[in-house]
């Protein structure tokens, strides 16, 4: 679960100063699958951002499962964001010197929490439908398969949140709408708890619940 009190994000100072968020409050329950929506500047990826450990508020708290994680040490941060939480963005940032099924299991080498990733990366591809692709490497699958294997690679280290900041973006829509197929699929299969950052209005046909953003501020 989610909660977040009072959250302040602020660029520079005085007149030049940016106020991406202005005093955010929500909360995300486990099992949830939520879509931040709002025009561009709105401030949806500055929020994900700070949900996602990716970057510091000025102000406010973020807690997951009840723990305020902006007080965790810089290390304590870095092992918590490796341990429980997952990312997809719109590049999909695979590592073209590796094939699909490397590219999968290198977080979890990273972590070295046991010696089942091998075996649980292969079950990801199977369920994300790349299992016939495990060989093949990034240039060789298209962008939409390149994607549900930046996916699998997100759920490696089983988070807890999987976060995804416009993750269809760079598709088209037929291999868009696989992905967000997908998500739904971990979402009620998995209980996979997903927060996603989107532009696309008809995104919102996947999800649980929309937060809307509109300069900085939830739209009640």
């Amino acid at each position: 679960m989610i909660q977040v009190e009072n959250l302040v994000k602020t660029y520079g100072k005085g007149i030049n100063a940016t106020h991406a968020l202005r005093g955010i409050s929500l909360r995300i329950d486990s099992g949830e699958f939520v879509a931040v929506m709002g025009r561009s500047g709105s401030g949806k990826s500055t929020l994900l951002h700070m949900l996602g450990l990716l970057d510091y508020p000025t102000s406010g708290s973020v807690s997951i499962d009840n723990q305020n994680v902006l007080k965790l040490s810089s290390e304590g941060q870095a092992d918590f964001r490796l341990s429980q939480l997952g990312y997809v963005f719109q590049e999909y940032s695979l590592i073209s010197e590796l094939t699909i099924y490397e590219n999968v299991y290198v977080p979890a080498v990273a972590l070295r929490r046991d010696k089942t990733y091998k075996q649980r990366a292969k079950d990801i591809l199977e369920i994300v439908g790349l299992g016939n692709r495990l060989k093949h490497y990034p240039h060789e699958v298209s962008g939409g398969e390149q994607q549900r294997a930046a996916i699998a690679r997100a759920l490696i280290n089983q988070p807890k949140i999987l976060f995804a900041d416009e993750p269809t973006a760079s598709l088209d829509t037929a291999s868009a709408r696989v992905v967000l197929e997908l998500f739904k699929k971990l979402n009620k299969d998995q209980k996979q708890t997903i927060v996603m950052v989107t532009h696309e209005p008809e995104d919102k046909n996947f999800v649980d619940r929309v937060i809307w953003l509109k300069d900085g501020l939830i739209m009640l």
